[in-house]
């Protein structure tokens, strides 16, 4: 696979870890990626496939902060500049770590980022590479899916978090090519479950910030694209929400548990085994913990 070979070296093969509460589970720890997040996997993949000259002028993107930080790093591996988009609001954590890669972070208002982006694009003539809405993107996030698949050749379920649908695409397209049997079942948090009413409507629903950003799990406050709702449509097995006192009770556990920090995003997965296993198909089942870059304050109420 094209994306497999472009992320060796750059992303790292995180382990599948049993999980001691549970005989059943195991956890994909993305948070031990160098950025803290899966989110390397398709920042590496999409910039390793842009034409070298356009690549040269640059790269920009619009990001909360775990798709910034990845893009930051993979430009800096591949010698290029990088410009990250954020919200206003985004965890203060994650915007000093984008800094720190080397990237020039823009601050907009959250409904402005992609017009911004966009703006950006057109005055550097660099190469504006998004946070899932891409194909190059999913193809790279979809790498977690064969290490799975290779790790536990006989998985049943697999939990994915759901923001624009980028992982969970590229997860169950993988899954499914490889484990036909397996289901591939999405999480997202209650307060911002765009995705769960875009899978019943059959076409993408769109909730506005003011709604979304209610939630702690600021990494699944987008909405999905039409692309990735196709790839959602085609191989996601179903959906479930989780509420964010269980998103916080997940959070303790996989910290006192398993030794893993998770923000609120990250622990979406292992929320839904803990609290929604009679939703869930049953089975071996890996929940894949996206991310730890989480706010130390946040973490900190979580461990109370």
């Amino acid at each position: 696979m094209v994306a497999a070979a472009d992320v060796a070296g750059t992303v790292v093969r995180t382990p599948l870890l049993p999980a001691l509460w549970d005989d059943a589970l195991w956890l994909k720890p993305e948070s031990l990626q160098p950025v803290g997040s899966f989110k390397l996997r398709g920042a590496t993949h999409a910039v390793a496939r842009l034409d070298p000259a356009v690549r040269a002028r640059g790269v920009v993107t619009h990001s909360s902060g775990n798709h910034g930080q990845a893009l930051a790093y993979a430009a800096r591996a591949a010698g290029v500049p990088c410009t990250v988009v954020v919200p206003e609001g985004a965890p203060q954590v994650k915007v000093d770590r984008m800094r720190a890669l080397g990237a020039d972070v823009r601050l907009v208002p959250p409904a402005r980022r992609l017009v911004e982006a966009e703006r950006i694009v057109a005055e550097s003539g660099g190469a504006l590479v998004p946070p899932f809405d891409d194909p190059r993107i999913i193809a790279g996030q979809g790498t977690l899916g064969l290490e799975i698949v290779a790790d536990l050749p006989d998985v049943d379920v697999v939990l994915v978090p759901v923001g624009g649908g980028g992982l969970a695409s590229g997860v169950a397209t993988a899954v499914r090519a490889l484990r036909p049997s397996a289901a591939v079942v999405g999480v997202e948090p209650a307060l911002a479950a765009d995705a769960r009413d875009s899978l019943a409507a059959g076409e993408v629903v769109v909730w506005d910030v003011e709604r979304t950003y209610r939630t702690s799990a600021d990494g699944l406050r987008t909405n999905l694209s039409e692309l990735t709702l196709a790839h959602l449509r085609a191989h996601l097995d179903g959906i479930v929400t989780v509420t964010e006192e269980e998103i916080a009770l997940a959070m303790a556990r996989l910290a006192r548990d398993a030794r893993l920090v998770a923000e609120p995003s990250g622990a979406v997965a292992a929320a839904a085994r803990l609290f929604h296993a009679g939703e869930l198909p049953a089975g071996r089942t890996v929940a894949v913990v996206t991310g730890g870059n989480v706010d130390p304050a946040v973490l900190a109420a979580a461990l109370g």
